[in-house]
């Protein structure tokens, strides 16, 4: 079961129902200000976040109509998974998902059936629960020629690691494993789990800022650790060193990029009080710094001076209300069923359920909308060759198709 920490780490995030009222919205969107060191919000009271928190939902409802009726819908796919953590397409294959489970297998979904067996099988490596196990799979873009996927789990000591595998089409081939990247772990928890191919053809490894609550040793803002960063990955160069792309991560819980744009989402799992979404443009011209610690999303946690980098803060974040306590971010739609969603962005929380959309327009979000469904227990987002968006659900193993 995935439990993301709270602030001081006595009890999950990931726990209690929701009960606000369906109509309810605690999300608002902010506009990032020029300044010395990139881009500042002012500090905000808990009052005035709750003030922005109203009048977005207001702005939200409007023309509600419309919005309704182009609203996403959702569908069921495949019942029946473990602890499922991640859906992912594999290049040459558009019949077929791959749902990965925080176990340690990956499961293939063919034509809306769910096939026997495993199509890998790592549980000797890793052990899933609370934030560890297996946390992310990609497939190489030239997969349907040398047949490499990767994966990134906790190991039996807790630590980090990035293998690339091969498969024979049908399953991987467990001798075959290629350790890319180790990191210790000091802690348990935030270990991020991603792995994305970007649109430059490098492998992203986004890792969580090593865990505890309020990250004790500093290392988010510090560039002698990979803990807290976003890096990229040569994988034609094995041995090569990671590049360190992004800081000021607390815990990246699922990011993409577009297809369409190359542009970077990031869903960062806040402490106690905001929980964000990181938005990069493909132009952006370098080292990106998202704040943590010295930010939880536009709000002051921490005093002190920034590491290196652009200081950039979210482009959407939302408060606890409703329930809500861990982000988990997901796509930009580009598919063909719903052609008026085009370019939105879709995101949602773990424990109030709760799925967002919004576009991002001169670098802001804007149109924010709470779609008409919630997911329980959702885990992650992903989408097919085609585009279209899918969800999978931890509280009942469901694989869900946004329609």
């Amino acid at each position: 079961m995935l439990v993301v920490e709270c602030l001081d780490d006595r009890g999950p995030d990931l726990s209690g129902p929701d009960q606000e009222d369906a109509h309810g919205r605690v999300a608002y969107s902010r506009r990032r200000v020029p300044s010395a060191v990139g881009y500042r919000d002012p500090v905000r009271s808990a009052s005035t976040l709750a003030a922005l928190v109203v009048g977005a939902a207001l702005v939200s409802l409007a023309g509600s109509a419309s919005a309704a009726e182009s609203a996403f819908r959702l569908g069921v796919v495949a019942r029946g998974f473990d602890d499922p953590l991640d859906i992912v397409a594999a290049p040459g294959e558009p019949r077929r998902l791959y749902v990965v489970e925080q176990g340690g297998t990956v499961r293939v979904v063919e034509r809306g059936r769910v096939r026997p067996g495993n199509f890998l099988d790592i549980r000797d490596r890793t052990e899933g629960g609370g934030e560890q196990g297996l946390l992310g799979l990609a497939f190489d873009p030239g997969y349907a020629k040398n047949r490499f996927l990767y994966v990134n789990y906790t190991d039996r000591s807790g630590d980090t690691r990035v293998v690339r595998y091969r498969t024979n089409g049908r399953r991987a081939l467990p001798g075959t494993a290629r350790q890319l990247l180790r990191v210790d772990q000091p802690y348990s928890n935030h270990n991020g789990g991603d792995v994305v191919f970007g649109p430059d053809g490098f492998l992203y490894v986004g890792l969580g800022d090593g865990g505890a609550g309020g990250d004790p040793e500093g290392r988010a803002q510090n560039m002698s650790t990979y803990l807290g960063k976003m890096l990229r990955l040569n994988v034609r160069r094995p041995g090569s060193a990671p590049e360190i792309v992004g800081l000021g991560l607390r815990n990246p819980w699922r990011y993409s990029f577009d297809r369409a744009t190359g542009d970077l989402f990031i869903g960062d799992v806040g402490q106690g009080s905001v929980e964000e979404v990181d938005y990069t443009p493909r132009s952006s011209p370098g080292l990106e710094n998202y704040g943590w610690d010295l930010y939880e999303g536009s709000q002051r946690f921490e005093e002190g001076q920034p590491g290196p980098g652009q200081l950039v803060f979210p482009v959407f974040e939302y408060g606890r209300a409703g329930g809500s306590c861990t982000v988990v971010g997901g796509y930009v739609y580009r598919g063909k069923a719903r052609r008026a969603e085009r370019g939105r962005y879709i995101v949602g929380d773990y424990c109030s359920g709760f799925v967002w959309s919004f576009r991002v327009r001169a670098g802001e979000a804007s149109g924010v909308r709470r779609e008409v469904f919630r997911i329980e227990g959702l885990t992650s987002f992903g989408e097919d060759l085609a585009g279209e968006l899918y969800a999978v659900s931890q509280a009942d193993g469901t694989l869900y198709r946004l329609t």
